[in-house]
């Protein structure tokens, strides 16, 4: 698994692991029942404490993204369901997009641009995993 650390962001490792897989398990990069690395690997080859990575872990957890099973590691959770309701995600998800629009203003991008920008990042997003499902 491919992770990349920006120390320098102002976001905590721990969340910057977290964001990673969801990522690249939404892009198909990481499909489902596919193991990760142990905790005591993945901390070496990032050179952080265990800590952070068993924070991840448990992070992802939490949010339905892992399955810890004992004794044989992390894997990502096979069923690709989210334990949490609906209203729960869309909350979420309404206070990223809050602050895509807020940025959209201040960089004065207007409605109709960042309409098509979404629809263009979401076409080529459909297609990166289309051809992920083929290969």
């Amino acid at each position: 698994m491919l992770v990349h650390l920006n120390f320098k962001s102002g976001v905590p490792v721990y969340l910057q692991i977290v964001a990673q897989v969801k990522d690249s398990a939404a892009s198909g990069a990481l499909r489902p029942g596919d193991p990760l690395p142990s905790v005591r690997a993945l901390a070496e080859e990032l050179r952080v404490n265990r800590n952070t990575i068993a924070k991840a872990y448990a992070e992802l957890e939490t949010q339905g993204v892992l399955e810890l099973r004992q004794g044989s590691g992390c894997f990502l959770k096979a069923n690709g369901t989210s334990p949490l309701r609906r209203a729960v995600r869309s909350e979420r998800l309404a206070t990223e997009l809050d602050s895509v629009i807020v940025q959209a203003h201040h960089l004065q991008i207007g409605d109709d641009e960042l309409r098509a920008l979404l629809e263009e990042r979401l076409t080529d997003f459909r297609e990166r995993q289309r051809q992920r499902a083929e290969n």
